[in-house]
């Protein structure tokens, strides 16, 4: 499991944009998100620089975390 920082999600349609951009990576990722904290759970076998680079082109910056 992958955690982001994305400290710019800040609604629903964000969320629905981050999750697309995951897809087109891995259709099979199963994605979280959690507005109030600013942060994105993804469940994926794809690297983590793969994802944090997804995210990053729908056009939020983010962070990993650890654990």
């Amino acid at each position: 499991m992958q955690r982001y920082n994305v400290p710019e999600m800040s609604c629903g349609h964000c969320v629905s944009t981050i999750e697309a951009a995951v897809k087109k990576v891995d259709p099979n990722a199963v994605i979280s998100a959690d507005l109030a904290g600013h942060q994105v759970t993804v469940q994926t076998q794809i690297d983590a620089d793969r994802i944090a680079d997804a995210i990053h082109s729908a056009g939020y910056q983010n962070e990993p975390l650890a654990g």
